[in-house]
C-alpha cells in the first residue's frame, strides 16, 4: 500500500495540454483501433502549434501530456514545444484507460511513452497523466509502477466521479504519495465543491460549455482556498472542422460543444492569471527538503 501525506501549499496555476488527434476519443465504439492509427488523417500538428503560438503571445509555458505514439511520429513538433520552454509529459503511449489494462501491460504502456517522449525531446520526462483521469479503486497498483518508471509526478486523479473512472475520495489539493520507489506528488484535477458533489469547470467539456465569467468566478474561489487551477485542453478542442465519431447524443455533446469558441476563452484564460507554472517547476519546489518538512503531516484515515 502507498503511504498519502498532505501538501498544504499555494500554489500557481497551471495550463496543461493533453496532445492527442482527434481520434483519440475514448471508449467510443467508433475509435478507431491502435493498429488503424498511422492511416488516419492528422489534425494535431497544426492544432498543438496553434495552441502553442496562444500561449507565447501570453508568455504562458504549458505541461504537455503526450501521448508516445504521437512523439514517435511527430517528434519535431515535440521539440519545437520544448525548446520555447514548455514541458513534454507522458499521457501514456497507446492511450488506453488504464483499469482495462494488467499491471504488466500498464508497466509497458508507461516505460515505452517515456522512452518514447525522451527520445524525440532529448530532455527527461518527469510527469505522467493517465488517459481520461482513469485511476481508480480498482489499480491500487498504479502509483507504485509510475514512481518505479522513474516519474516525480502524476495528475491522473479527477477527485470526484468521472465517466473515465475518478477518485470520489481523494484530495482535491497536490499531495505527496510515498511508494516503495521513493515521493510522487500528485496533482489532481482542480474541482470545486457544489451540493451535487465536487465538480470541474477547468478543462475539457467542462471549460467549453460554461460561459467565461462563470470558469471566472469558480477559479476565483479555488484560489481563495490557497490552491493553484491546473487547467487542460486537448488540441482538437480548438479545432470546429475536424472530422466526427460515431457516438451517443450525450457524449457527441461533451465531445464537441462550442469548439469555436475555445480560443478566444483561453486567450482570457490566460490573461487573468499572472501565476502560471509548470507542473514540473511546482513539484521541484514541493519536493524541497524546506517544504517537506514545513507542510507535509501524515494524512489521517
Amino acid at each position: 500500500m502507498t503511504d498519502v501525506k498532505y501538501i498544504a501549499s499555494d500554489l500557481a496555476d497551471a495550463f496543461t495540454i493533453d496532445v492527442e488527434d482527434w481520434f483519440h476519443i475514448l471508449e467510443v465504439a467508433d475509435t478507431p483501433q491502435f493498429a488503424d492509427w498511422d492511416a488516419m488523417p492528422s489534425r494535431v500538428e497544426s492544432n498543438f502549434h496553434k495552441l502553442i503560438d496562444l500561449l507565447a503571445s501570453h508568455e504562458v509555458k504549458a505541461t504537455c501530456f503526450t501521448l508516445g505514439w504521437i512523439a514517435r511520429r511527430f517528434p519535431a513538433m515535440l521539440r519545437r514545444a520544448a525548446e520555447q520552454g514548455h514541458e513534454m509529459a507522458s499521457h501514456g503511449f497507446g492511450h488506453q484507460v488504464l483499469h482495462v489494462l494488467t499491471r504488466e501491460q500498464m508497466r509497458e504502456d508507461i516505460r515505452s511513452a517515456k522512452a518514447a517522449i525522451e527520445d524525440a525531446i532529448g530532455v527527461q520526462v518527469r510527469g505522467y497523466r493517465a488517459p481520461g483521469f482513469s485511476v481508480t479503486h480498482r489499480t491500487p497498483w498504479v502509483f507504485e509502477e509510475i514512481a518505479d518508471a522513474g516519474y516525480l509526478f502524476d495528475s491522473s486523479i479527477f477527485p470526484g466521479k468521472h465517466g473515465h473512472g475518478g477518485l470520489p475520495d481523494a484530495p482535491c489539493h497536490p499531495f505527496v504519495i510515498t511508494t516503495q520507489h521513493g515521493n510522487l506528488i500528485e496533482f489532481p484535477m482542480s474541482v470545486v465543491k457544489t451540493p451535487v458533489g465536487p465538480f470541474c469547470f477547468f478543462g475539457g467539456g467542462y471549460l467549453r460549455l460554461f460561459p467565461y465569467l462563470m470558469i471566472n468566478t469558480m477559479a476565483k474561489r479555488v484560489r481563495r482556498s490557497g490552491r493553484g487551477i491546473i487547467w487542460y485542453i486537448h488540441p482538437r478542442e480548438i479545432d470546429p472542422k475536424h472530422p466526427r465519431l460515431q457516438m451517443p447524443l450525450g457524449r457527441q455533446f461533451r465531445s464537441y460543444v462550442n469548439l469555436r469558441g475555445t480560443p478566444k476563452k483561453l486567450s482570457r484564460i490566460l490573461g487573468s492569471s499572472s501565476r502560471f507554472c509548470t507542473l514540473g517547476e511546482i513539484a521541484e519546489r514541493l519536493m524541497t527538503v524546506e517544504v517537506l518538512k514545513e507542510s507535509i503531516v501524515t494524512a489521517k484515515g
